[in-house]
């Protein structure tokens, strides 16, 4: 383990990447003012591309990879899956699909679970490290990981199978031309899995469908209409507490459905502006199938118009926006509450030399039962001599209190919690970058600092604002195009988590993690194999609730491809490859070795 972290820490190599993509045309949409990667020093972009290459079939599956980025994960195939960028808690990090928000609403801290988040619609997902509130407000304190379903021309099919009686398979069908486009896809997953529990022995099952449905037609030159529909179901089976609350083996199952989608109309210099109005809608129902059911509802509607001129390549571009978001959940009791905020911001990216960038945005929120905040971002990078450039940004965020945390739900004694705080935060990060000439190799080292104050935390039997963490770190990445066919990525993190009010570590956050990949690209053979560690991460034992330690891990994943013709790839891939036993979170099982192979069609 610390052999391969060494290595890691050395080579300097990167996880999202972006081989045999020119970097100056892949896009950032997560920024709302459309930027290249150049631009935008805190983000990654996972392409397709990788997304294929290494076979993933989840979002988990993928992020894992990326610097700073922690995955927790209550047991392998659908256990509750979420995510922290720079070590603050998984609630502070925005999910987004084509730009709807997808956080939980009815969950007590509003966090998102990435578990059953197919990937086989998503062309591109994109993070974005660090405080993201001067853009999207509410929950973008860690950051944002945004994922942007694709367009399809033609048609496209793939069946899969292997270990565990696993059985997926996908089609999707499309037609894209100048004026018009319209796609339609659909997967299904299912497995007998593994236990959740590591002290388990019952095998724990998952199934998961999606599907989705995305349009657009231009109506004249300039004025253009798109939406799309997004549905997906998972009924997973999980372990807990019995009835002498001992942790391991039990009948109990969740079931989570959710439908997410959005309308706009986009009109290009109308009134001097490229404008754009557009409704987004979310809706969840989660149930948890026990001795002790539960049931729970969320509802999101988000009105939006923005204005601006200038694209990506442009050296001055703006955006001015407004928006109202509308949330309702249910609680413990079955009775709902709802929170709402109006919102308006500007972001602008100007160039006062060609060398140089700026990025800015101010945003002010006004939530409708706390005061209104404003959040502000700056971001500059300069390209220097040698192919180096420089990078800094310095940004703010805050989150406002949940639902459930607004009502003081789970209170004793019952009522309405009084005097919470929204939580806030800032942040900075400075790095340096080196390309090569000939776009072959590339290396990037970023320092940063992450504050949280009037963190919420559950006290004596209600909310309370109480924290206040800080988490310091060091993320390394670099590529190396080797020859035409073989490039190897390596990612390195070093993230220091603490509570600042008793110094102890935040809990499921690796001071250490890494990755190495390697890619073969050939005229028939294709493949990647991919080896990531983490270190050992404070954790909470399940069975006492004690303060307990998560070893730390190695595992490697080996995919390939073998294209039979231009419509035909013959896939496999060997997950756990060395047959590693080792928990994502303490306690809870992740599978052995796994073998699947299967088929893509396309034409």
């Amino acid at each position: 383990m610390k052999r391969l972290l060494l290595t890691t820490a050395l080579v300097l190599a990167p996880a999202a990447a972006f081989a045999d993509t020119d970097v100056s045309e892949v896009i950032v949409t997560a920024e709302r003012l459309p930027s290249t990667l150049d631009q935008t020093p805190d983000a990654r972009v996972i392409t397709r591309d990788e997304i294929d290459r290494r076979q993933a079939v989840f979002a988990a599956d993928i992020l894992t990879t990326v610097p700073g980025l922690s995955l927790s994960r209550n047991g392998g195939f659908g256990g509750f899956t979420s995510v922290k960028l720079r070590g603050a808690a998984s609630d502070k990090t925005l999910v987004l699909i084509d730009g709807v928000v997808q956080n939980d609403a009815s969950s007590p801290n509003g966090g998102y679970d990435f578990s059953s988040l197919d990937l086989d619609d998503v062309s591109q997902v994109e993070i974005l490290s660090g405080p993201q509130g001067s853009i999207w407000g509410s929950d973008a304190i860690g950051g944002v990981v945004s994922f942007t379903t694709r367009d399809l021309d033609g048609l496209r099919a793939s069946l899969e199978g292997g270990s565990y009686s696993t059985v997926h398979g996908s089609a999707a069908i499309g037609q894209v031309n100048a004026a018009s486009a319209i796609s339609a896809s659909v997967s299904a997953y299912r497995t007998d899995g593994v236990s959740k529990a590591a002290n388990g022995t019952e095998d724990d099952g998952f199934k998961s469908w999606t599907a989705g449905v995305r349009a657009r037609i231009d109506l004249t030159d300039t004025v253009r209409l798109d939406g799309q529909v997004r549905y997906n179901e998972a009924d997973a089976d999980v372990d807990g507490y019995d009835a002498f609350f001992t942790f391991g083996d039990t009948t109990d199952r969740s079931k989570n459905r959710s439908w997410t989608g959005f309308a706009r109309v986009r009109a290009d210099q109308f009134l001097g502006l490229d404008q754009s109005l557009s409704v987004s809608l979310y809706d969840l129902t989660r149930d948890s199938i026990s001795a002790f059911p539960s049931s729970y509802d969320a509802r999101r509607a988000t009105w939006r118009w923005t204005g601006g001129r200038g694209g990506a390549s442009d050296p001055f571009a703006f955006l001015l926006g407004i928006e109202r978001d509308d949330t309702e959940a249910s609680i413990s009791t079955g009775a709902t509450s709802d929170l709402g905020a109006t919102s308006v911001f500007a972001m602008a990216r100007f160039s006062p030399v060609d060398a140089v960038s700026v990025t800015a945005s101010l945003r002010y929120d006004d939530p409708d039962k706390f005061s209104g905040k404003a959040t502000a971002r700056i971001g500059a990078t300069a390209r220097l001599p040698a192919g180096f450039t420089a990078a800094a940004s310095f940004g703010q965020g805050f989150k406002t209190p949940t639902i459930s945390q607004t009502v003081c739900d789970f209170c004793f004694p019952a009522g309405p919690s009084t005097g919470l705080k929204p939580e806030t935060a800032q942040g900075w990060d400075a790095s340096l970058h080196w390309r090569s000439a000939d776009d072959r190799y590339f290396v990037r080292v970023t320092g940063y600092r992450l504050e949280v104050k009037d963190q919420i935390s559950y006290g004596v039997g209600r909310y309370v604002n109480i924290d206040r963490t800080l988490t310091t770190g060091v993320e390394a990445e670099a590529e190396a195009e080797v020859t035409d066919q073989l490039s190897i990525k390596v990612a390195y993190a070093f993230t220091d988590a603490v509570d600042r009010a008793t110094g102890a570590e935040l809990l499921r956050v690796p001071a250490q993690s890494g990755s190495v990949a390697l890619w073969w690209t050939g005229d028939r053979l294709s493949g990647a194999l991919t080896v990531r560690a983490e270190g050992e991460q404070a954790d909470s034992d399940p069975s006492t609730f004690s303060p307990a330690t998560r070893d730390g891990f190695t595992v490697a994943d080996l995919s390939a491809g073998w294209k039979l013709n231009d419509q035909v790839e013959i896939t496999g891939r060997i997950e756990n490859l060395t047959d590693e036993t080792y928990s994502e979170s303490l306690g809870y099982g992740e599978t052995g070795r796994a073998v699947y192979v299967g088929v893509r069609l396309k034409r």
